[in-house]
């Protein structure tokens, strides 16, 4: 028997769509909380809602589609946050931190979309259905964090803030 490369990629994709989600909901909220009533955290709280909501329909899909529901996917995406909450974002500063959670969100773009085309090929037509939907209502989030980053360039002094009671400030 030939096993199938494509269910096998698949998985392992649905796999980092758990921890990915983990992630964006974890981080978002972090980043949000830190920069209090800003635009940044605004939006950075819309991506974080979402997120939340999509892990919340995860394991039905995954029950669904005969796909696994990633409990270590999630384990791994709580262990991210909390090493990246304990130690990395103590190291650099506000603005950084910002455009890191950025690029994690851009991340799950790129997956939903490469996960979408595996499982049109799979013929996994309500994966690709979820994955629409998804894509249709994050895209417009993501950028508008990515919008929100140039609230840095106005706020010089809170870019430069860092998280950890400021151990590790930027030379003036």
């Amino acid at each position: 028997m030939t096993p199938n490369r494509g269910r096998d990629l698949l998985e392992r994709l649905f796999h980092e769509l758990f921890q990915t989600e983990t992630s964006a909901a974890r981080h978002a909220r972090r980043e949000a909380r830190r920069l209090g009533a800003t635009p940044p955290a605004h939006a950075l709280l819309s991506c974080a809602n979402h997120a939340q909501r999509m892990l919340a329909e995860l394991p039905m899909l995954a029950r669904v589609t005969g796909l696994p529901d990633s409990r270590t996917g999630r384990r791994i995406g709580r262990w991210l946050s909390r090493f990246r909450a304990l130690l990395l974002d103590r190291l650099i500063d506000s603005e950084k931190s910002y455009r890191g959670t950025l690029l994690g969100l851009r991340h799950g773009l790129d997956l939903v979309h490469l996960l979408r085309e595996v499982a049109d090929r799979e013929g996994l037509d309500i994966l690709v259905e979820w994955c629409d939907d998804w894509s249709i209502a994050r895209t417009p989030l993501v950028e508008a964090v990515a919008t929100e980053m140039a609230w840095f360039a106005d706020e010089p002094a809170r870019a430069l803030r860092h998280p950890g009671g400021g151990m590790f400030r930027t030379a003036a």
